[in-house]
């Protein structure tokens, strides 16, 4: 733990516990499944976004680089999970933060969530700049609850960040070295009626 990361956790769980309103938002944004399942949902539907050929082959090819990401995150964020075990921030800080979010078990760093965020924001922000930048925005509030819920230190949204980010520009490299391995998928998936 550093100075910056428990002066921010303290300062903005010492928040929680205020406004019952705040904290139902934070602990629904926070869960393990709304913001994924937005993450995952929102791949999904810009493989089918568009009427316009050229356009849809653009959003298709930033889904396929998006689902790769996304998996690449997980495996991602397990080895990084394995080297080091940050522990949270309620195992150090005990009675100084409010849990508002049953304690999970894994290591801390990085924020898994996050990184899945980004890495679906940032594919998606190569054929979409709006949509992809409110999926990134989507990412920081869930890590921003998971803070305030006191599961997550500051610098692990920050490096699951970074994760999705460095993921995603790692799997658009590898799309184009196996190229045309991806535009024959979405070839393939126009046969069968699937794009």
């Amino acid at each position: 733990m550093n100075a910056f990361d428990r002066e921010v956790i303290v300062w903005l769980n010492g928040l929680s516990g205020r406004w019952a309103v705040v904290d139902g938002l934070a602990r629904a944004v926070a869960s393990d499944y709304l913001m994924p399942i937005v993450f995952s949902v929102s791949i999904v539907a810009l493989w089918f976004a568009s009427r316009h050929r050229a356009e849809r082959f653009t959003y298709q090819m930033a889904a396929l680089v998006g689902m790769s990401a996304v998996g690449f995150s997980n495996i991602a964020v397990w080895l990084l999970n394995i080297t080091w075990a940050r522990p949270r921030p309620f195992v150090p800080l005990g009675d100084e933060l409010t849990l508002l979010f049953y304690p999970p078990t894994d290591p801390s760093f990085p924020a898994n969530g996050v990184a899945v965020g980004f890495a679906a924001g940032s594919a998606v922000w190569r054929a979409n700049k709006t949509f992809g930048a409110l999926l990134c925005a989507g990412a920081v509030l869930f890590g921003a609850s998971r803070v305030y819920a006191g599961v997550f230190w500051p610098t692990d949204i920050a490096g699951g960040a970074a994760v999705g980010i460095i993921v995603t520009w790692l799997t658009v490299w590898l799309g184009r070295l196996l190229e045309p391995l991806p535009t024959l998928f979405i070839r393939l998936a126009r046969a069968f009626g699937l794009a």
